[in-house]
């Protein structure tokens, strides 16, 4: 189990090696000059603008500059943002925080609801509410989460004015203690509603899916022909089979899900990674979008070796094949 461990851990590292190259090259190969985006269009000095170019280290080859993000990067170091002049992983972890309060409850409800929705749903595949829950999921996996946002914010900000529109607190009031929670809280509730509902739809669908496919196995049959409960046999058989589908999901939407808010966070102007990615693109802010590219893959590589082991946990089988 060990060797596997530092197996999957040596090839991930790898991979975001891997993707930190190629999004360093692509990044770069972009049309625009960070120079330009940092002085805008009035004219200045060209030894002025020599001057700043050398600074950032943006006269030096293409190599170079993936030598020396490698080398700073082994060192601790993300480098310094061109346009919000401070260190990028300062930067990084003071967005990071609203990222994870959009996200963590979001994917948490979602995970727990959907795989709740789809196995309530499976057993009665072709009622009603199995249909119903078929509409709700396709509606929530297929309709645009921009225009889902637009949509609330219209409806429960602007004509009902039970909910603010746009940011994480309100900038006329100061709160303190349980007060300032609860006005973060209301200004969490459509975002997080927004993206809740996508995932749900994804989780749901798959869960229920997977159970009816476990419902027709054949240990379903002998497990109920020996006198078991209904219950019993959802839980104890049907359930750690069926979960490993529903895992990989969860796994891939926390991957996701940090790029995923980009949509949500500039919908309700949530101080978030999403934001301040948007940014970063329109300056040209080569560190920073580095930095998050960073971020999000060591996100997904994590994420899909802790799916690996949550395999090993719920299923023996998978158990006694690590352990050859």
């Amino acid at each position: 189990m060990t060797k596997y461990f530092l197996s999957r851990l040596g090839w991930g590292a790898v991979i975001v090696l891997c993707i930190l190259v190629l999004n360093f090259l692509i990044i770069h190969a972009v049309p625009g000059d960070p120079l330009q985006a940092m002085l805008g269009d009035f004219p200045v000095p060209v030894e002025y603008a020599a001057k700043i170019r050398a600074e950032f280290g943006l006269d030096l080859p293409i190599w170079t500059q993936l030598v020396l993000y490698l080398k700073n990067l082994f060192a601790g170091q993300l480098g310094f943002s061109f346009s919000n002049h401070a260190p990028v992983l300062q930067l990084m972890l003071t967005r990071l925080g609203p990222t994870l309060l959009l996200v963590l409850p979001a994917l948490v409800v979602a995970s727990l609801v959907g795989v709740v929705l789809g196995v309530a749903a499976a057993p009665r595949a072709g009622s009603a509410g199995d249909s119903a829950l078929t509409a709700v999921s396709l509606f929530g996996y297929s309709v645009p989460i921009f225009w889902l946002g637009q949509l609330l914010v219209i409806v429960f900000a602007i004509r009902l004015g039970w909910l603010p529109a746009a940011g994480m607190y309100s900038t006329r009031d100061e709160f303190t203690g349980f007060a300032a929670a609860l006005d973060i809280f209301r200004h969490l509730v459509l975002p997080g509603f927004s993206v809740t509902i996508f995932y749900i739809a994804v989780v749901a669908r798959v869960a229920r899916a997977s159970v009816l496919e476990a419902l027709n196995c054949d240990y379903v049959l002998t497990a109920r022909a020996k006198g078991l409960s209904r219950r019993y046999v959802l839980w104890r058989h049907i359930l750690p089979n069926a979960m490993l589908p529903v895992v990989t999901v969860i796994g891939y939407n926390f991957g996701y899900a940090l790029t995923g808010a980009i949509l949500v966070e500039t919908v309700f102007g949530w101080p978030g990674l999403g934001s301040l990615f948007i940014t970063s693109i329109t300056n040209r802010d080569y560190p920073v979008l580095q930095g998050i590219f960073l971020l999000v893959s060591v996100s997904v590589v994590l994420t899909n070796l802790v799916t690996d082991f949550v395999y090993a946990w719920l299923d023996p089988r998978v158990r006694r094949g690590y352990l050859k």
